[in-house]
């Protein structure tokens, strides 16, 4: 055991003799304090603003797809929010075809112009918010400047969906008449904000290049149902017979996923109300097109008298244009007289039952066009509006309806004339 210690001793005369720089205990060592752990503050989710989405179909990519604009002027948006969140009443409205109309949902309020509704109503559950679904299937942009006024701008509504991408087509005729009917809503005296709606065919057939145009000149909100899901499609998420049962309607699932994205474009703008300028933006945007009808409207039974009834009569042939000017036999010819316009359009009935014949349109005494009543192949009873006569002034006309001599059936109905 003496050897033993003997050693320990030397070694540590040796090692302190070669300056070895191993530490020399002086004193007793204290135990090292454990460190203290510091607590990392968890960031706090946002807190939710808006209405909690009804359905879960939209991912954070078909969104993404579906507002890939430019963001625009949220400005009168932002004074619709306001309004409603101060308890004053406000109109909400949508205007387009058949999509709009709700055709293919189960129930009326499955259409994603109700979903629509039903954000701002829910929002702001103590404001009385009313509603209006302007949406007319089989009709186009051409028909919509003209039925605006009566249908929608009469109401002095507060926000405004257009949606005719499927019933327009990819042309400059309806570039003109999509042009004119934003602009003659954005142009009203109440300043309404307007949101363009996207949809789209199966194949992808739409007049979305057509309508973002007018979207970008005039810096509106756009959602584009078309980007959303057909990349989706392609990427086999879900299938077009899921979202459809044919090659245009959405179903129940579809007009979902058109609400789920209003809904999301609408709370994001809600949770940023704050940021957005109260003063709204000036609309002082030259046209795109030519306006050829700012100032359009439609011209019924109850807005104008003919000169000559013939052997038409005020009748009740169409829900949605509920007086009208029929003939069973077209003996005689149908007339007004003093027209103001300069240009005119005729809104009538077509049919798939071979009853309806082809007409005459006269303004002036002159043959403009012939009008086919009969909608043979079709996808059945449809209105139609067609433009007759263009010019570049007003003026005075005598606009003449008659049997074309060559028509082997007899019914015809006139729903409207279109004037500008």
């Amino acid at each position: 055991m003496k050897y033993k210690l003997l050693s320990i001793l030397l070694c540590c005369v040796l090692f302190t003799g070669c300056g070895s720089s191993a530490p020399v205990a002086s004193e007793s060592v204290q135990p090292t304090e454990a460190p203290v752990a510091t607590e990392v503050p968890v960031e706090a989710e946002p807190e939710f603003v808006g209405v909690p989405l009804k359905t879960d179909y939209v991912t954070e990519e078909m969104y993404e797809r579906a507002t890939a604009f430019l963001e625009g002027d949220l400005t009168r948006l932002a004074k619709v929010m306001r309004k409603a969140q101060s308890g004053e009443e406000i109109t909400v409205a949508t205007i387009g075809g058949s999509i709009t109309e709700g055709y293919s949902s189960s129930t009326f309020g499955n259409c994603y112009a109700t979903i629509f509704y039903s954000w701002w109503e829910s929002c702001f559950p103590d404001t009385k918010v009313n509603y209006i679904n302007a949406g007319i299937g089989g009709t186009p942009s051409y028909l919509g400047v003209h039925r605006v006024k009566q249908d929608v701008l009469d109401h002095n509504p507060d926000v405004v969906i257009v949606e005719f991408s499927v019933n327009d087509g990819a042309d400059n005729f309806y570039k003109k008449s999509y042009d004119n009917l934003v602009r003659k809503i954005m142009l009203s005296e109440n300043e309404p904000a307007v949101m363009l709606v996207f949809t789209t065919q199966e194949d992808g057939t739409n007049a979305q290049e057509n309508d973002a145009l007018i979207g970008f000149k005039y810096r509106l909100p756009m959602i584009s149902y078309g980007n959303a899901v057909l990349e989706s499609i392609e990427n086999k998420e879900f299938t077009w017979d899921d979202i459809s049962p044919d090659n245009v309607h959405p179903n129940d699932m579809g007009h979902a996923i058109i609400g789920e994205l209003l809904y999301t474009y609408l709370n994001d703008v809600y949770s940023r109300l704050e940021e957005i300028p109260e003063e709204v933006t000036p609309f002082d945007y030259t046209s795109l097109t030519k306006e050829s009808y700012l100032n359009a409207d439609m011209l019924g039974p109850e807005e104008i008298t003919p000169s000559q009834l013939g052997s038409f009569k005020d009748a009740r042939i169409n829900s949605y244009f509920t007086r009208s000017w029929h003939t069973a036999t077209g003996e005689e010819s149908i007339i007004f007289e003093n027209v103001e316009a300069a240009n005119i359009g005729i809104c009538f009935q077509r049919t798939t039952d071979g009853t309806y014949g082809q007409y005459d349109v006269y303004v002036d005494g002159e043959l403009v066009k012939t009008l086919d009543g009969d909608f043979k192949n079709g996808w059945g009873s449809a209105i139609e509006s067609v433009e007759v006569y263009v010019s570049d002034e007003p003026a005075l006309h005598t606009i003449e309806i008659k049997k074309n001599p060559e028509s082997t059936a007899d019914l015809f109905t006139v729903l409207r004339l279109l004037i500008s």
